[in-house]
């Protein structure tokens, strides 16, 4: 199994798919073979659960009632449960699970009931079977592949990375982000009881969006901890800011929700009190781990001539607009124009310029960059034509 560099994981399954007409080789057989006992297990599984929790239900009604008929044994003819008698916890401990089904009772809205109880179980019963003969039906038939395609191998990884920099975070507010520093616990700012703190946010992340939620969240996360709680703050109808300034008091944390924090490695307090307490915070699937990539040489764009973008197309990194002003404003005129031309779409300044390294020469002579090409050709099917006058040297 070759996966892309830089992964390492953990093989958790693998699946054979192939089509009928081909003779399945030793492991698609075992692993057929241990689907069909799966599959057999859990709906005997399902079954048992569905037919303990249908008897559970029927135990429970009978308890108490009156019987409207007398129950016979189908087997001997003998009479388990005479008419008229009530059922009590003895009776009902005695009787099998098939013969407390059997039972008749005299009240018809009771009787009623347990028919009820019957029923569902037995259109539950009835799903759990046509659920069980599809799936063992699609074993016997093969499966359904696209065209051309005989043999289909999946294997599937489970890959463990813990929080590093560079993860995206994001709180419930819009309020995201990207880790940029992990420190050991011991160097964390801390709280005047010597509780650390687990999270430092940016505070200028709340003025440029104002989402004021999530200060709100913070102050309400931080009582509920105190007073061991959990609160609920639906939309539009959400706690307000004398509500949570009254828990906070009663709570006996300071009203303003903001503390004196202590540098974790000087010991020395900060300069002004800092907002803290408790917020739900989430890591997102943009794992920095997924997204590193480095590009010297790769595939090109047959049109534009420029590198393909992309992790997934070894692609290069886009230099857009305000890079280009970046360079600019630097005065970087000849890094500017490497990346305009040689580095991108000059097709003949990059031979040129590959020739100079293989000859140890520092020389740069941009060409025509075949961007320029396609605007012509752009211009052209606007109906503009467009030519190249050659200036006489």
């Amino acid at each position: 199994l070759h996966v892309p560099p830089g992964i390492e994981s953990n093989v958790v399954v693998v699946k054979i798919f192939s089509i009928k007409a081909i003779d399945k080789d030793e492991r698609s057989k075992n692993i057929e073979s241990q689907d069909r006992v799966k599959i057999e297990r859990n709906y005997q599984d399902e079954l048992h659960i569905i037919e303990d929790e249908r008897n559970k239900k029927i135990r429970r009604l009978l308890l108490g009632q009156v019987v409207g008929r007398d129950l016979m044994d189908p087997e001997t003819g003998e009479v388990i449960l005479k008419k008229k008698w009530k059922i009590t916890p003895d009776v009902l401990r005695r009787l099998p699970d098939d013969d407390v089904r059997r039972v008749i009772l005299g009240d018809p809205e009771e009787q009623r009931k347990l028919e009820d109880i019957d029923l569902a179980a037995k259109d539950q019963i009835e799903n759990l079977q046509t659920f069980y003969d599809e799936k063992v039906g699609r074993l016997r038939r093969g499966d359904e592949l696209p065209p051309g395609v005989i043999k289909l191998v999946k294997v599937y990884l489970a890959i463990k990375r813990k929080i590093s920099v560079g993860d995206k975070m994001a709180g419930r507010h819009g309020n995201k982000g990207v880790v940029s520093r992990i420190l050991p616990e011991e160097d964390m700012p801390y709280l005047p009881d010597g509780t650390p703190i687990e999270i430092v946010l940016n505070p200028l992340g709340v003025p440029s969006r104002m989402n004021v939620g999530q200060i709100l969240e913070t102050h309400l996360g931080w009582t509920a901890k105190a007073l061991g709680i959990y609160a609920a703050s639906p939309v539009f109808d959400g706690a307000t800011e004398a509500e949570i300034k009254e828990l906070l008091k009663k709570a006996g944390l300071p009203e303003d929700g903001r503390s004196v924090v202590f540098d974790g490695r000087t010991g020395d307090p900060f300069k002004s009190p800092v907002t803290v307490g408790y917020v739900y915070m989430m890591k997102l699937h943009h794992l920095v781990d997924d997204k590193i990539h480095a590009r010297s040489i790769g595939p090109y764009s047959l049109v534009t001539q420029q590198p393909l973008g992309g992790k997934a197309q070894f692609g290069g990194q886009r230099l857009g607009e305000m890079e280009v002003w970046a360079l600019q404003a630097y005065g970087a005129a000849s890094t500017l124009q490497e990346f305009l031309t040689v580095k991108s779409d000059d097709v003949p300044g990059r031979s040129r310029m590959y020739e100079a390294i293989v000859k140890d020469e520092n020389f740069l002579e941009p060409g025509l960059p075949e961007s320029f090409n396609v605007l012509v050709k752009e211009l052209q099917s606007l109906g503009l034509d467009v030519e190249l006058m050659k200036s006489a040297e």
